[in-house]
């Protein structure tokens, strides 16, 4: 196993776990004081529009450039837009979200509480499903570059302690007990060590060269999805538009600094 695998897995599995981290947040902190989430889910959009646009894409450019001297542009072009369509494609087929207001309800009746348990029974399905090209996406990014792949696994981390809330809440006003909703939030992670591992499988087995700087553009399609139509939605329900900017905006300046000052 190449070097880089091993700390590319770690740094994917304990972005996984951010899910856990989810469920004890909702059990001390109140939806309708979440403001620091607001910004932290705006920082981690920042974070994933600025590396996927900045280094990625501009990386993915490089490796092809020397197979395909006249048309690398091209392959980077059409390999983010098959990582978008496998983002799209999977949040057409198994939507990410349930109703949050039913849900989150204090008073619900105890006999709807089976419905509840079961809402957040497949949220925490489907949120594995999302996870599971998040895990990939981390691991591929960290296994080129150590640095960039502790910026993609922090943003996605950041990312996944809401949904770790969205799956932990039901369960735990289905049932109130606090090790089941952790138990649900932390298995709804568990895909994206899983598509690090495939990822590995992958990369090691069968990827030729040329396909490493396309899967990483692709990478960087999924990550935009992933901002625009889960984190910065998100960050607005969460506190405000104004919140939401002031993370972006850190976010950015945070990971632009850090690459200014890589060796």
């Amino acid at each position: 196993m190449p070097p880089n695998y091993g700390i590319a897995l770690l740094i994917t599995f304990l972005a996984g776990l951010a899910t856990a981290i989810g469920a004890v947040v909702a059990f001390v902190v109140k939806k309708d004081n979440m403001k620091a989430l607001s910004i932290g889910l705006g920082f981690s959009a920042g974070v994933m529009i600025f590396l996927s646009f900045v280094d990625i894409i501009p990386a993915a450019n490089q490796m092809l450039n020397g197979i395909f001297p006249q048309k690398h542009d091209w392959v980077v072009y059409f390999s983010f837009i098959i990582g978008l369509t496998i983002a799209i494609l999977i949040d057409y087929f198994l939507p990410d979200h349930v109703d949050e207001e039913e849900l989150l309800h204090p008073d619900m009746p105890t006999k709807h509480n089976s419905m509840i348990k079961r809402a957040g029974l497949l949220t925490a399905i489907a949120i594995c499903v999302h996870n599971f090209p998040e895990g990939m996406a981390t691991f591929m990014t960290s296994t080129q570059d150590l640095t960039l792949g502790l910026s993609v696994g922090l943003a996605i981390a950041i990312h996944n302690i809401p949904e770790g809330i969205a799956v932990a809440l039901p369960v735990y006003q289905a049932t109130g007990k606090k090790r089941y909703a952790m138990l649900y939030a932390a298995l709804s992670g568990i895909s994206e060590p899983i598509g690090a591992v495939i990822g590995m499988f992958l990369l090691h087995m069968f990827l030729p060269e040329v396909m490493v700087g396309a899967s990483m553009a692709a990478v960087a399609g999924i990550m935009i999805y992933i901002s625009f139509d889960t984190l910065l939605p998100l960050a607005k329900e969460y506190g405000n538009w104004h919140l939401s900017m002031v993370g972006i905006v850190s976010g950015m300046l945070f990971i632009w600094t850090s690459l200014l000052l890589m060796p």
